[in-house]
């Protein structure tokens, strides 16, 4: 169970972490978005998307690799560097690894995706390969930590990933200071935790802006944690379920969850056919192109306006865009029931 007490990320840490990865991970635009029926032209409502997907590995997770890997000694990085990934995470690792001149191995499930194996393997980094659960992922990971000493880089629970993460929230916060709504996808809770702390933190007044985290409803093990207050786990052949590969961890992290209950104002679930409609609106409305992953935060706000507070101008969080052309091309093809 996660608990207050574990240590949160300070404004001046994530401040420190912003001005540490401004070499290799990119300020991203927000993008206006206007949904038909939703924002836009005669709309109160304001919908911006946080574009992610533009990040040089495709998704937020160049920030926090690159805030761990850019603080590793000279002993660490003769070592070399070893994380367990379904794809961003390992492609974030494996370019920051080869920005220092780091050896990466990248433990990856035997279920992810084509796409972001090979980027991962075109980026230098070795693949151990193991089964769909994240818990394998993780016992293999530390295996081979012992067996060849290598530095652990986790992909949530951990200060400095959460920090480097952060750095996304504070800039949606000094590029729309007056923004009343934050949407981030969750799973392991890097990203949200982070964008929360950032964005409560950062903000003018924390009160009148809210932080909510968007997951599957087939993976939506935070979703339950947070009504709880205790960190569930759900089962690979659960979580597996969803179109969203990179929302399949099995539970939330102990820091990550510390975070989300400090600075989260909630947690909406929403459907596959949610997800997949969200992917054609933002493309038809912004030309960005998400991985499924990077579309539930905008899908909460076009099928769940009901759970959400009111608000003047929204920001969603497009994680990443490391999607399967095929996957992709059915995706925007398919005639939506």
């Amino acid at each position: 169970m996660a608990t207050r007490t574990a240590q949160l990320v300070a404004i001046d840490t994530i401040r420190a972490a912003a001005a540490r990865i401004a070499p290799i991970a990119m300020k991203t635009p927000l993008v206006r978005a206007d949904f038909p029926g939703v924002s836009g032209h005669g709309f109160p409502r304001e919908i911006w998307l946080k574009a992610e997907n533009l990040q040089p590995v495709g998704a937020f997770k160049q920030r926090g690799a690159a805030n761990k890997i850019l603080q590793l000694t000279a002993d660490e990085i003769r070592r070399g560097v070893i994380t367990y990934s379904s794809g961003n995470h390992a492609q974030a690792v494996a370019y920051a690894a080869r920005h220092v001149g780091a050896k990466a191995v990248i433990v990856m499930p035997s279920n992810a995706p084509a796409i972001k194996r090979a980027a991962t393997l075109a980026l230098g980094a070795e693949i151990v390969e193991v089964g769909a659960a994240s818990s394998e992922r993780l016992a293999k990971a530390e295996e081979l930590v012992r067996a060849h000493g290598y530095v652990a880089v986790p992909p949530y629970d951990d200060e400095q990933i959460i920090a480097g993460q952060a750095t996304c929230g504070l800039e949606i916060i000094e590029a729309l200071p007056d923004a009343d709504l934050v949407l981030s996808p969750v799973s392991g809770g890097g990203l949200l935790s982070g964008v929360a702390a950032a964005v409560k933190l950062a903000a003018a007044d924390a009160s009148k802006v809210k932080v909510f985290g968007v997951e599957p409803e087939l993976a939506a093990d935070t979703a339950e944690s947070f009504r709880t207050g205790r960190i569930a786990a759900w089962p690979a052949e659960l979580t597996s379920r969803t179109i969203a590969d990179g929302l399949r961890t099995q539970s939330v992290g102990v820091r990550n969850f510390a975070h989300i209950q400090a600075f989260v104002d909630g947690i909406v679930t929403v459907t596959e056919a949610e997800i997949r409609a969200a992917m054609r609106a933002i493309v038809a409305a912004t030309r960005l192109v998400p991985e499924p992953s990077g579309a539930v935060s905008t899908a909460a706000l076009l099928f769940h306006a009901g759970e959400l507070p009111e608000y003047k101008k929204a920001i969603a969080v497009v994680s990443g865009g490391n999607v399967d052309p095929v996957l992709l091309a059915g995706v925007l093809t398919e005639r939506p029931d």
